[in-house]
């Protein structure tokens, strides 16, 4: 049996903020509401929702591509790379996007790599309001060395 492997999150949270279109007023009133909090965090959001959080709060954050252009996998390689701690994500799950997969993937991920993940606003609510969100945390990260190290057949 491997030694646990643990990532350490710091109180200053890593947030990636991600909302499909028919979701983005819901994403910007939770922002607003949060806005004290929030401002206590690092910030990463795909590019228009990252545009509007930035006017709508006055708050730096970190803009990446737009998702259907590259952004939810942008995010999505910032968590492997343990630079995300917390992925809120408004996704619209009555309407069908053109990037499905890329959105499939990012939840994936945030899942494989065990970091909180909310999908609508009641979900963010409880997140945010944890006393770990200030908090030091000590994330386990999944043992994957028995799936690196399986055979592959030639």
């Amino acid at each position: 049996m491997s030694s646990q492997t643990v990532l350490v999150m710091q109180p200053r949270k890593k947030i990636a903020l991600v909302a499909h279109d028919n979701k983005k007023a819901d994403l910007l009133e939770w922002a607003r509401f949060n806005k004290g909090r929030l401002s206590e965090h690092e910030l990463y959001a795909t590019g228009t929702t990252g545009t509007l959080l930035e006017k709508e709060l006055g708050l730096n954050v970190h803009k990446l591509r737009s998702g259907p252009l590259g952004g939810d996998q942008q995010i999505g390689a910032k968590i492997v790379e343990g630079e995300i701690d917390v992925l809120i994500f408004f996704w619209d799950p009555l309407e069908a996007q053109p990037h499905d997969p890329d959105v499939k993937a990012l939840l994936r991920l945030a899942v494989v790599w065990n970091i909180p993940v909310a999908c609508d606003r009641a979900s963010a609510d409880f997140i945010f309001s944890s006393p770990l969100m200030s908090e030091e945390y000590e994330r386990i990260l999944p043992d994957y060395d028995e799936y690196r190290s399986r055979r592959i057949l030639d």
